[in-house]
C-alpha cells in the first residue's frame, strides 16, 4: 500500500510540474506580446539621448557621444494635423512677443515651378480671348436657305486647286423652332464632271456647322477657265436619307490663277443652279439602241454658234464610249473647214452590252484642228446614266433606253 501511494504521489508531482511549466510559458508569451504591442504604439521617432556610458568616451580632452540615427517614417494625417496646429500656435506666440517662430514646412510658401508652354488652371480668362466672328451677323434675304464660306487657291506650278470649306450658317431646320435639327455635310464637284466629288465630314445637330476641311483637285491651267466649282449642301434625316438643301457655284474663270493668292469667298445657297461655264455653242445628237443586237448607234448631225478664240477654224467631233470610266471605243468625224455651224451628218455603231447600260456614258467633244499645232477643245457634251449625267443629257439617255430601236434626237449645250 505504501509503494502504491508513493507511485501516486510521484505522478501528482510530475503532473504539477508539467502544468506549472506550461502555465509559465503561456504567461511569458502573453507578457512578450503585451510589451511588443506597447512598444509599437509609442512614437515612431526615437529620443536622441546618449546610449549609456559605454557610448561615451573622452578623445583629446573632449567628451564624444555616439548618437542614434533617427529612422525615416512617413507621417500620418493625424501627425500632419498636429504639426499644423503646433505651427499655428507657435506663430501666434511669436506675434504676441514670443521668441519662437513657426517651423512647420506646411506654412512655408513654395516657389512655383515654371515650365515653358504650361499654364496653371485659371491663369487665363477665356472670355478675354474670345474671337468675334464678323460674319455671324448679316442681313438675311427672303427665302434664305443658308450661306457657305470657302477659300480657293490655285497652285499653277503643281496644277492643284485647293479648296477649303470653312463654315455654313443659317441652314434650314427640320423642326420649326429647333435650331439643332439639322445634320449637314457638303460635297464638292468640279463641273462639268459630276461623276466624281469630294465630301466633308458629317456635322450633327447644328444649323451653323464649322468644317475647316481642305480638298485638292488636280486640274490643268488650260482647262481651269472652263471649270466651275459646285458646292452642294446635304442634310441627313432620321431615316439616313440625304436631302439636298441647296447649291452654290463659283466659276473658276473669275479666279485670278496667275497670282496664286488664297481668296475667301461666300455664296448664298440656291435650290436650282445652272452649271454652264460659258456659251460655247450647241450640238445636235441622235441616239438609238438595239437591245437584241446590243448595239448603240450615235449620230453626230450638226453644230451651231461655235465660239472660237480668234476666228473660225477647222473642227471635228471625237466620240468616246466609256464603261465605268474606262474608254471602250473612240471614233472621229471628218474635219470640216472653217465655219461656226458645221454639218457633220455622220453616225457610228458601237457594241454595248445591255448589262453595261447603267454604267456607260457617251462623251462627244468638238475639237479645233490646226495643222502643226495641238488640237484644242471647244466644248463637250456628256450623255449617260445617272452616274455620269444630269438634266437634259440624262433625260436623253433615259429616253433612248425606254424607246429602243427608235432614234431620239436632241440639241445639247457645249460645256
Amino acid at each position: 500500500m505504501e509503494i502504491g501511494s508513493l507511485h501516486v504521489s510521484y505522478d501528482v508531482v510530475i503532473v504539477g510540474v508539467v502544468c506549472g511549466v506550461v502555465t509559465a510559458s503561456v504567461v511569458v508569451v502573453l507578457i512578450w506580446m503585451y510589451c511588443n504591442r506597447k512598444r509599437k504604439r509609442q512614437s515612431s521617432y526615437e529620443q536622441i539621448l546618449p546610449d549609456g556610458k559605454q557610448n561615451m568616451h573622452i578623445e583629446n580632452g573632449t567628451l564624444v557621444v555616439n548618437m542614434k540615427q533617427i529612422p525615416f517614417t512617413v507621417p500620418t494625417q493625424a501627425t500632419l494635423t498636429r504639426r499644423m496646429e503646433r505651427g499655428s500656435s507657435e506663430e501666434f506666440r511669436s506675434q504676441s512677443g514670443g521668441l519662437s517662430e513657426p517651423t512647420s514646412p506646411l506654412n512655408v510658401k513654395r516657389p512655383s515651378v515654371e515650365i515653358p508652354g504650361a499654364y496653371a488652371l485659371g491663369s487665363i480668362d477665356p472670355s478675354l480671348y474670345k474671337i468675334v466672328d464678323e460674319d455671324d451677323d448679316y442681313e438675311i434675304p427672303l427665302d434664305h436657305i443658308g450661306r457657305v464660306w470657302f477659300a480657293v487657291e490655285y497652285e499653277r506650278e503643281t496644277e492643284k486647286l485647293l479648296v477649303t470649306l470653312m463654315k455654313a450658317k443659317n441652314l434650314p431646320t427640320r423642326q420649326y423652332g429647333n435650331n439643332s435639327s439639322c445634320d449637314p455635310f457638303i460635297r464638292l464637284y468640279l463641273m462639268p464632271d459630276e461623276r466624281r466629288y469630294l465630301q466633308s465630314k458629317f456635322k450633327k445637330k447644328t444649323c451653323n456647322p464649322k468644317f475647316e476641311e481642305s480638298f485638292v483637285f488636280q486640274v490643268s491651267y488650260r482647262s481651269l477657265q472652263d471649270r466651275v466649282l459646285k458646292i452642294t449642301v446635304y442634310d441627313v434625316d432620321r431615316h439616313r436619307r440625304h436631302n439636298v438643301i441647296g447649291h452654290a457655284l463659283y466659276p473658276l474663270k473669275d479666279h485670278g490663277a496667275e497670282s496664286n493668292e488664297r481668296l475667301v469667298i461666300w455664296r448664298d445657297l440656291e435650290r436650282e443652279v445652272t452649271e454652264s461655264t460659258a456659251d460655247k455653242g450647241e450640238l445636235l445628237v441622235a441616239l438609238c439602241y438595239n437591245n437584241h443586237l446590243e448595239r448603240l448607234t450615235v449620230g453626230v448631225l450638226e453644230a451651231r454658234d461655235l465660239k472660237y478664240e480668234n476666228q473660225p477654224s477647222d473642227t471635228y467631233v471625237k466620240v468616246c464610249v466609256l464603261v465605268q470610266n474606262k474608254v471602250l471605243k473612240t471614233k472621229k468625224t471628218e474635219v470640216l473647214k472653217k465655219t461656226d455651224s458645221p454639218n457633220y451628218n455622220e453616225s457610228f455603231t458601237l457594241k454595248l452590252p445591255v448589262t453595261s447600260l447603267d454604267a456607260a456614258s457617251l462623251s462627244l467633244t468638238i475639237m479645233q484642228h490646226s495643222s502643226g499645232h495641238k488640237d484644242k477643245i471647244i466644248g463637250r457634251v456628256i450623255l449617260g446614266s445617272f452616274m455620269f449625267a444630269r438634266g437634259k443629257e440624262l433625260d436623253h439617255w433615259n429616253e433612248m433606253v425606254a424607246n429602243q430601236r427608235d432614234q431620239v434626237t436632241q440639241w445639247h449645250g457645249l460645256v
